[in-house]
Parts: structure tokens; C-alpha cells; sequence
């Protein structure tokens, strides 16, 4: 789960694993498996670092196999 800011300035939470395509048009919208789509002021870039941290957390094996490459 990623935490995402609406245009309005409120947040919510976000499940990252049903993420079908994000797009910046410009407003970035996420697009969900379901058909869901939502508009947030984060760039896709800031997106997926937080999608990227959240799979790190979730999968610590990978974090660690990671950290040893460095």
C-alpha cells in the first residue's frame, strides 16, 4: 500500500499490486485492474520509488540481495 495525494491536497492509500497503467496526461492517473482510475499530484517518477519501497518492505530478501551488490 502507497500513500497518494488527490488534487484537492486529501490522501489516501493505495493498493500498488493492482496498478494496471499510470500515465501523466498531465495530471498523472492510476488506472486500476478493476477499471478504477484516480488522479494524484505525485509525479510517476515519485510513484514508482514509493511502489518500489513498498516491494522492498514486503520482500526484505530482495532488499538485503540489493544492499550486498553495493
Amino acid at each position: 500500500m502507497i500513500h497518494v495525494t488527490r488534487l484537492n491536497g486529501t490522501m489516501f492509500v493505495l493498493n500498488c499490486d493492482l496498478i494496471e497503467t499510470m500515465e501523466e496526461t498531465p495530471d498523472t492517473v492510476i488506472t486500476l485492474t478493476g477499471g478504477n482510475k484516480y488522479i494524484v499530484s505525485e509525479s510517476l517518477d515519485v510513484l514508482i520509488a514509493k511502489i518500489a519501497k513498498y516491494h522492498r518492505q514486503c520482500h526484505p530478501f530482495y532488499s538485503a540481495v540489493e544492499g550486498s551488490k553495493e
